[in-house]
C-alpha cells in the first residue's frame, strides 16, 4: 500500500491551502467574518479526499499560525487563532479529519461526503462556539450560548449549507474533468 506523499499530492495540498486563503479573502466583517473559507474547505475536502483535504487544511492553519495573512482581512498570526473565532478555524481540522475517516469507512461516494461535511460543520459550529465562548468570557466577562449560537452560528447555518452545495458541485465538476485529463 502507498502512503508516501508524491509531488503531484504535495502540489494539490498546496494549491487546497492557496484556494482556502483566497477565499478566506473574500469576507463581509460581523462578530465572526462571513467569508468562503468554508466553501473553500468543502471544495478541498470533495476534490482531494480526507488525507490531502485535511492535509491542505492543517497547511493553511500553519500558515496563517507563522503569520502569512491568510485569514480574513489578510490577517494572520497566532493572535488570530487564539482571539475570539480562532476556534472555528481550528475547527475546519475537525471538518477534515471527519471527512477523512467517513471516506475510509464508507467510500468515496457522494452520499458519504455530503453526510460527512454536514457533521464536520456541527463539529466546527461546536467547537468554535465552545472556543468564542472561553476567550470571550476571559476579555469582556461571561456570555451565554444563546448570544453566542446567535452571533456566531445561526446567521452562518443558511450561508455555509449553500456554501456546501455549490462545493459539492465545483468539486464534482473538478474530479470529473481531471478524470479526463488524466
Amino acid at each position: 500500500m502507498k502512503h508516501a506523499l508524491s509531488t503531484r499530492d504535495l502540489v494539490h495540498i498546496a494549491l487546497g491551502a492557496v484556494l482556502t486563503a483566497i477565499c478566506s479573502w473574500i469576507s463581509i466583517p460581523t462578530v465572526v467574518p462571513f467569508t468562503m473559507q468554508t466553501f473553500a474547505v468543502f471544495c478541498v475536502l470533495h476534490t482531494l479526499g480526507g488525507k490531502k483535504g485535511t492535509l491542505s487544511i492543517i497547511l493553511y492553519i500553519l500558515l496563517g499560525a507563522i503569520g502569512v495573512p491568510v485569514f480574513s482581512g489578510f490577517s494572520g498570526g497566532p493572535g488570530v487563532l487564539l482571539g475570539s473565532t480562532g476556534g472555528y478555524i481550528i475547527g475546519f481540522i475537525f471538518m477534515g479529519l471527519l471527512y477523512w475517516m467517513a471516506e475510509t469507512l464508507f467510500g468515496a461516494k457522494l452520499y458519504t461526503a455530503i453526510v460527512s461535511m454536514v457533521g464536520g460543520l456541527i463539529l466546527c459550529y461546536a467547537f468554535g462556539t465552545a472556543w468564542f465562548m472561553v476567550v470571550y468570557a476571559g476579555k469582556s466577562g461571561p456570555v451565554g450560548l444563546t448570544t453566542v449560537l446567535s452571533w456566531c452560528v445561526l446567521p452562518f447555518i443558511v450561508p455555509d449549507l449553500i456554501k456546501l452545495a455549490l462545493a459539492v458541485t465545483v468539486a464534482s465538476r473538478v474530479k470529473t474533468a481531471a478524470k479526463a485529463l488524466a
